[in-house]
């Protein structure tokens, strides 16, 4: 099997680069699911649509689905609808001949061209304007399209995966999207849950961004503490795993769970704007509680740094008795992390 060249726009991956499976899909009933309609689609060439929020995981499913089938040493090609203007995305998914408009100097093989016996993963195809969405119609028809400027159609055998984070059946409805083009790309739909509907999967994924930054930044940093992590599972995740990934990313590279602390208080405040009902009531006990005591966390884990974890010396700089501040430190979940030997020697000789 021959694989295009490579084009200029990086768009075309050959080798294998995803997470072990129990990462990808961790151990919740809904992902288990996924899994199994991944598994089945890979062993058919047919449309594959991925339906989820922003930052589930969409595009390492589509490399899944594409590692694992009969065309995996084919080219993986993958298209960001909406980060290409319309007017070059005909030129860049079906290419061009040479003369066909000004400034077509020679002939360019489009994307489609390029992942013949591979897989097209088209990125959130709801950006698509109708002109360009009759065309994929044609594509995944018969497998023929033509070049900007071309007088004869070209054939391709792809596997065309697609993914969006819209409801696809609203934009039916709203004119945006064309019906016909929905059923042939939803043959196999798969949806992917959102971060705090598989919450049992958060500690295996620290984990696995742990080790992978700290081997790509070369930074020796501790693993988050087990009551971090059972804070992080009581993040409601607004950015799902690309989120996730981005708050231990800076973990790696700050080596301090006070980054995490931080973040997390900021998604919290979101969170309780985030969980007002649609006429604007809410326990506004509870979500003030919950606001005060990360509030609390922060302050407490500042000031015990700050006097290198001496409880008495803290307590009296807060101002409050040692008893309360040990049920403080108790009750928001502070845990000590590791600080070098050079940052307690220059800390030490700061307090003197």
């Amino acid at each position: 099997m021959s694989c295009a060249a490579t084009p200029d726009f990086g768009a075309v991956a050959t080798g294998v680069d995803l997470p072990p499976d129990e990462v990808i899909f961790g151990t919740s009933p809904a992902m288990r699911a996924v899994r199994m309609k991944a598994e089945k689609a890979a062993n058919t060439n047919v449309p594959v649509l991925l339906q989820g929020q922003n930052g589930t995981g969409k595009e390492i499913i589509a490399r899944f689905i594409h590692y694992t089938s009969c065309w995996k040493g084919g080219p993986f090609v993958k298209v960001n609808c909406p980060a290409i203007p319309n007017t070059l995305l005909e030129s860049e998914l079906f290419g061009y001949e040479r003369g066909a408009f000004t400034g077509a100097y020679g002939t360019k093989p489009g994307r489609v061209e390029l992942a013949h016996r591979g897989t097209l993963f088209l990125d959130e195809i709801a950006e698509l304007d109708p002109a360009m969405q009759a065309k994929l119609l044609q594509l995944l028809q018969d497998g023929q399209f033509w070049r900007i400027g071309a007088h004869s159609g070209k054939q391709v055998e792809v596997r065309v995966v697609c993914a969006t984070n819209r409801n696809l059946p609203q934009e039916i409805e709203s004119g945006n999207f064309r019906q016909d083009l929905f059923y042939r790309i939803n043959v196999v739909g798969i949806h992917l849950p959102p971060l705090r509907e598989r919450l049992a999967d958060i500690p295996a994924l620290v984990t696995y961004f742990h080790n992978r930054f700290t081997k790509q930044y070369n930074l020796e940093v501790h693993t988050p503490s087990s009551e971090l992590l059972r804070h992080l599972q009581d993040h409601p995740w607004p950015g799902n795993i690309r989120e996730l990934e981005n708050l231990i990313r800076s973990y790696v590279i700050m080596g301090s769970e006070h980054v995490i602390h931080t973040e997390l208080l900021n998604g919290k405040q979101e969170a309780c704007r985030l969980e007002l009902s649609p006429n604007g009531t809410a326990c506004l006990r509870t979500l003030t509680r919950r606001l005060i005591i990360d509030f609390e966390r922060k302050i407490i884990s500042q000031a015990l740094e700050a006097h290198l974890w001496n409880r008495k010396k803290t307590a009296r700089a807060l101002n409050i008795s040692y008893r309360s501040l040990l049920y403080k430190i108790s009750q928001t979940g502070i845990s000590r992390t590791r600080t070098s030997p050079m940052e307690w020697r220059e800390k030490a000789a700061s307090a003197d």
